[in-house]
């Protein structure tokens, strides 16, 4: 145990703190307490405040645990965020939070915030899970027990029940306008949301929608956003490193690279922070940032992850600096992903994928493949499926997108007693056990993927509908499990 005194703004460093006023407004509640958000919105609202004010102060809830809650609270919701990289020791105290709660007893207390007429944006970070999103509609999941729950009334255990109900109560309240905000990796983030609560509020009683969606129509907006940091778990180094640096204990501090981006559209009917004094990017075509940092970021990281945990590599910057991955790599890059997209005005391809090198090569934030490759089940599809229907129109191959979707289900769900490895096993994912029911269904790979395909709910039928994307899915997986991965890459290689 540390004998140095706790962070508390009496004694933080001033030097590192964003914003430092005690007496801030409540502006934001955002949903999802976690190290992503502490790195990013938080950073950017601190430096919007710190440059032009505002009552701008965010109200936090988390899903899950109270412990993240709880030490915000005793740190008088202080902490710190370091960047991990070769030659820097930047450490910044964000002094932008105002409230945090958790779980399910203190929800009221979210669904008041959101009500309370000082409030003007709700954000979201609870990572593409979130969002109760069926693969089968591509809408709202109607057959998830916790949905049906929150429609049947009571404290709402998601994240579309928690925003409709605080919407009731605004409207209840005062009917004022107000912005939610999605910051997670989903494409056209925005309108999905805005999708999720209209599918939602059209389950209710006539009784309760009637009001409700025309409040929805008219006075709640949903800007589309791109954001981008590579924010990692937090580990006993960190702390270490964070007090060393701080000269006090932080018992929450957020590891991050120091690389940071953010695009958004500037659709805000209730007013916001001057993001754009902090570097936010406001344009038009959120879009093209959002698929271009989906695929060449995210779709690279999966296969980055899954790929490095089957080489037994413990570390990003391991996979990444491994010949044969860097190999694949730089192929589904250019040849798989990059030819699905069109680059924003202002960036260049070349270097941009140069830039995601470099940031894969930061073994001093050392990301853990077993935290990129969990929730595969959430991100494959977002990250997979365009690429692959575009590709098979213009009759290029799909090798590496196939090849990233068989180490997952090699990591995740192994069949015939296959050892994955230390780093797969510890990756978790939503759909872990029905994967893992498959597997133990299956004899061989294409079995697996039958089942995964037809009866996972996790895949759209229409990607489930190709029968040469299976095939090439069950063949690698065949490789993996019989000679290895670098085996099945080299494959995918001289097929190209």
């Amino acid at each position: 145990m540390s004998s140095k005194a706790g962070l508390s703004r009496a004694n933080a460093p001033f030097s590192a703190l964003v914003h430092h006023e005690n007496a801030l407004e409540t502006g934001i509640v955002h949903l999802g307490l976690g190290n992503f958000h502490r790195a990013h919105l938080a950073i950017y609202t601190a430096k919007a405040v710190a440059a032009s004010g505002g009552p701008w102060g965010i109200f936090t809830y988390s899903f899950r645990s109270k412990t993240l809650s709880d030490a915000l609270i005793h740190q008088d919701y202080l902490y710190s965020v370091i960047d991990f990289a070769p030659n820097t020791e930047a450490v910044s105290i964000p002094a932008i939070h105002t409230g945090a709660v958790a779980g399910l007893d203190h929800v009221d207390q979210v669904i008041t915030q959101i009500a309370h007429a000082s409030t003007k944006i709700i954000s979201i970070t609870v990572t593409e899970a979130g969002y109760s999103i069926s693969q089968k509609t591509n809408g709202l999941d109607r057959e998830s027990a916790d949905i049906q729950a929150d429609l049947a009334g009571g404290a709402p255990k998601t994240l579309v029940g928690v925003l409709v109900r605080g919407l009731q109560a605004r409207l209840k309240s005062n009917a004022l306008p107000i912005t939610i905000m999605s910051c997670d990796n989903l494409t056209s983030n925005g309108d999905r949301t805005r999708k999720q609560l209209s599918e939602f509020i059209d389950a209710l009683p006539k009784s309760e929608s009637v009001q409700l969606i025309e409040y929805l129509n008219n006075s709640v907006t949903f800007p589309n956003s791109m954001v981008d940091r590579i924010v990692p778990g937090t580990e006993e180094r960190h702390l270490l490193l964070a007090e060393e640096r701080l000269g006090v204990h932080d018992a929450i501090p957020v590891p991050a690279e120091p690389f940071s981006m953010w695009a958004l559209e500037d659709k805000f009917i209730a007013g916001r922070p001057d993001w754009e004094s902090a570097g936010v990017i406001f344009t038009e075509h959120v879009e093209q940032f959002e698929i271009m940092k989906l695929r060449l970021l995210n779709g690279a990281h999966s296969l980055l992850a899954y790929f490095g945990a089957l080489h037994g590599c413990e570390t990003i910057p391991d996979s990444r600096f491994t010949p044969i991955i860097e190999e694949a790599l730089r192929s589904v890059l250019y040849t798989e992903y990059l030819p699905t997209l069109q680059m924003p005005q202002g960036l260049n391809a070349d270097e941009y994928i140069a830039q995601l090198f470099s940031r894969w090569s930061n073994t001093v934030l050392g990301d853990k493949t077993y935290r990129v490759g969990s929730d595969g089940s959430t991100k494959l599809p977002q990250r997979i499926t365009e690429p692959v229907f575009y590709l098979r129109e213009q009759g290029n191959g799909t090798q590496f997108l196939a090849l990233t979707v068989a180490a997952w289900l090699a990591c995740i769900a192994p069949i015939n007693g296959f050892e994955p490895g230390s780093q797969a096993r510890a990756m978790k994912d939503p759909a872990q056990s029905r994967l893992q029911e498959f597997a133990a269904q299956s004899q061989t790979p294409a079995e697996l993927v039958e089942l995964v395909f037809h009866r996972g709910n996790i895949f759209s039928p229409e990607l489930g509908a190709i029968p040469e994307f299976l095939r090439e899915i069950s063949n690698y997986l065949g490789v993996i499990l019989t000679q290895g991965i670098e085996s099945a890459i080299h494959s995918a290689l001289q097929s190209k």
